[in-house]
Parts: structure tokens; sequence; C-alpha cells
């Protein structure tokens, strides 16, 4: 089940608080999941990581460069639960 972010804000370093659409808000530390290579690189500039925003179409969080990070993720660290897994079955339809 995909539950959006409706509001994001940065707070000191790269901790940022999420509102999720369910009510659901958390404060997390985006420096243990966002490894800074690649088109997260410029964002190790705090001014630059500060830049994020709801994106109104995915319902998560982006900067400027491209850059996005998975709700079902940022949710699952939010909470404490597991991350989903799906499966594959014949026929094609995943559960």
């Amino acid at each position: 089940m995909l539950i959006d972010i409706v509001e994001a804000t940065p707070l000191e370093g790269y901790h940022v608080r999420l509102r999720f659409e369910d009510g659901v808000v958390g404060d997390l530390d985006l420096s243990t999941i966002i490894r800074f290579e690649g088109v997260f690189a410029s964002l190790k500039d705090l001014p630059r990581f500060r830049e994020l925003r709801v994106h109104p179409d995915l319902g998560t969080i982006h900067w400027p460069n491209g850059a996005d990070l998975d709700p079902v993720v940022l949710y699952a660290c939010v909470t404490g639960t597991p991350i989903p897994t799906y499966e594959i079955k014949a026929g094609g339809r995943s559960s």
C-alpha cells in the first residue's frame, strides 16, 4: 500500500520531518539513507539538501536536480515497519 507524503520540512543537518496522508508524522536523518553519490552527490551541500519539496504527482520528496526517494521506504523508516516485499506470481500478477 502506497501512502503519499503530503508535507516535508527540513530540520537541522540532514534531518527532515515528514507527514504522510494517513496522519503519520516522523523525523528522519536522511544521511543514514542517502549515499551522497551520483544524483545525490550535490545534496551533501546542506543549502542544496534543504531545497527538498514534496512532488505532487509522486507523493514523495524530491530535489530540483531530479533526485527523489521511495515513499514506501520513508514510511517504513518513520513507522518502524518492514519494507513490503512483492512476489511475481505465474500470470504476471504481483502480490
